[in-house]
């Protein structure tokens, strides 16, 4: 699917605009960054927010596009990828309900932001939300933390693409999907995989192929199952979680 222009497409997808409440966010304020505000400073938040729904493959910016918005998911998946000069592509990042994305330099965004799945998402100009931050403290502290949980990650995997295995870094992969969704209140077996194969290879610095394989011989020992392509399930959780740690 082509990429789509936010603004124009927006005017047939925006719902709910200036809502008091966020119903979409329901299920994941304690993971979203609006996580820990009263119901006065939510009600303040959601006043300066448009509410979207995109489909999938949608481009919501491309790297090096004007910063000019912040936005967080209420529901669905985002991958974040940059293009190298030869054309090949690495996904930096999967996110999901609960996260946010768009924050950037005065270059620019540093990332290519694309669903994978139909995507709700919340979308606040960065000068309306940079107003907010002196007036809600919490809300600045929150998206600090949030900031350092991503450099956290982006440390984790230099880690990953650097030091494992094919085996060790597929384990990871889904040890860290699972640990996420229980962090949200899901289930964490069976573990959604709503990215194709190839992106979960430019996240892992692996080939289609290799990570296709190495699926078949994580099922073929018994330490997972594949009821389809777009779930896993976690039969052998300690072994699991001792090869993604190389033990």
């Amino acid at each position: 699917m082509p990429p789509l222009d936010f603004d124009s497409h927006k005017i047939e997808h925006l719902a709910d605009l200036k809502s008091p409440q966020c119903r979409n966010c329901d299920i994941v304020r304690e993971i979203a960054f609006c996580a820990d505000l009263s119901h006065d400073e939510v009600k303040r938040l959601a006043a300066v927010r448009c509410h979207a729904t995109l489909p999938a493959s949608f481009t919501v910016f491309r790297e090096g596009d004007l910063v000019d918005h912040v936005y967080s998911i209420s529901n669905g998946a985002v991958k974040l990828y940059k293009l190298l000069p030869d054309g090949r592509r690495q996904i930096i990042g999967f996110l999901f309900s609960g996260d946010i994305f768009g924050l950037g330099t005065n270059d620019g965004y540093c990332y290519t932001a694309e669903t994978i799945t139909a995507t709700q998402v919340c979308r606040f100009t960065h000068r309306k939300l940079d107003s907010l931050l002196d007036e809600i403290p919490r809300l600045e502290r929150r998206m600090f933390n949030m900031a350092v949980k991503d450099l956290v990650a982006a440390q984790e995997q230099m880690l990953l693409l650097g030091r494992k295995t094919a085996r060790e870094k597929v384990a990871t992969f889904l040890v860290k999907l699972s640990m996420r969704a229980e962090r949200a209140g899901q289930p964490g077996s069976p573990v959604a995989l709503p990215m194709s194969r190839a992106d979960i290879a430019d996240y892992l610095g692996l080939t289609i192929e290799t990570v296709s394989r190495t699926f078949t011989q994580l099922k073929r020992d018994n330490i997972i199952g594949l009821p389809d392509s777009g779930h896993c399930v976690l039969n052998d959780w300690q072994a699991l979680k001792e090869l993604a740690e190389g033990a």
